[in-house]
């Protein structure tokens, strides 16, 4: 394997795992007031979803479903489309907990045989920015990057202001991987010529991101600047900038970054997997804690299934035709999801206790 191959398969193994350990952290403060979180489950330094142990969710999920389509699609955005389509259909048949309203919509529209084209609902939430950061880890070509990043969005989201969340989240992830030290301005720059005069907003929020970063204050304060005293929503223009602001503030320091974004409150699980996405695409698998890695307990998409996925997805890339993508048993994903949803529900409840 040539240099720049080896570059792309850690920066592939590293956001998929760097994703999946942002998500299982974030999950279970999910929902709870950054004032309360502290207080109700203590500091956010390691797994409090299932005695000490983590699960991923849609975040990881669909992070590795987009993985399994560029394998398959060999650079044709079409085929893309059809096959990460057809994951998303039977993705929303095994009952995933917690999908999102519009991704949830989207997924009936293409059971009922709508055309993936059409197949998205008008909405800024954030799910295509928690799958984004795949393509920044592992497209070299920017033009190919682009219509990738907005098929992907416009699958499940017809609103602007998504697609420029998650070519802001992507660029990212290819910024932290082609470069050794981030110049922030030199992002924004990239991102503002891609999306143009359309996402003016986006762009003086991500400007607003800059400034405070260059002031040192911290991604908790930043947030609350944005009025988003009690979490960050999944709006993607909070969801975006916020976890913008913890990249550039820990751009080689994973474990930092994803512990500060969770701090924030709100939607964290979501928001510690992009930030997760974007420096692990940097630091690559060693740069995450072995504790997080051997922490999580997934099955049938273990952390050796999900190394093995970006592999592959680097050797594809890297011209092999010969490569297939890992897949998963169905039956093994519905009853892995019933475990999952009996243990969102216990914290639901427990969230009704004190303290609060």
């Amino acid at each position: 394997m040539n240099c720049n191959a080896t570059v792309n398969r850690d920066a592939i193994v590293g956001c998929i795992l760097g994703t999946a350990v942002g998500d299982a952290l974030g999950l279970p403060y999910e929902g709870v007031a950054s004032q309360r979180a502290p207080r109700f489950l203590g500091p956010p330094d390691r797994y409090r979803f299932f005695f000490g142990r983590g699960m991923i969710s849609d975040d990881t999920e669909h992070t590795c479903m987009v993985a399994q389509s560029l394998i398959e699609s060999h650079g044709d955005v079409d085929v893309f489309v059809k096959r990460f389509a057809s994951r998303l259909r039977w993705w929303l048949l095994a009952l995933p907990a917690g999908v999102g309203k519009a991704t949830a919509r989207s997924g009936i529209k293409l059971w009922l045989g709508v055309n993936p084209k059409n197949a998205g609902v008008y909405s800024a939430g954030n799910g295509p920015a928690m799958r984004a950061a795949i393509f920044g880890a592992a497209i070299d070509d920017g033009s190919l990057m682009m219509k990738l990043v907005r098929a992907s969005s416009r699958l499940t989201h017809s609103d602007p202001k998504a697609e420029f969340g998650a070519i802001a989240v992507a660029l990212a992830a290819k910024h932290s991987r082609e470069h050794a030290t981030v110049d922030a301005n030199q992002w924004l720059d990239q991102v503002a010529d891609v999306i143009g005069d359309e996402a003016n907003e986006l762009i003086d929020l991500l400007r607003k991101t800059l400034e405070s970063v260059d002031r040192g204050e911290c991604t908790t304060t930043f947030a609350k600047s944005l009025g988003l005293n009690k979490g960050v929503t999944g709006y993607t223009y909070h969801t975006v900038p916020t976890a913008i602001h913890a990249w550039l503030s820990h751009p080689n320091d994973l474990q930092k970054a994803v512990t500060t974004m969770i701090r924030c409150g709100g939607d964290a699980d979501t928001t510690a997997a992009i930030v997760g996405g974007i420096v692990g695409t940097k630091v690559g698998c060693d740069g995450i804690p072995n504790a997080w890695i051997a922490g999580l307990r997934e099955w049938p998409r273990t952390t050796a299934w999900m190394q093995h996925l970006g592999e592959s997805l680097a050797e594809s890339i890297a011209g092999n035709p010969t490569i297939s993508a890992p897949k998963v048993n169905p039956i093994a994903v519905l009853l892995r999801n019933l475990l999952f949803l009996l243990i969102v529900l216990f914290h639901g409840f427990r969230r009704l206790a004190p303290p609060y």
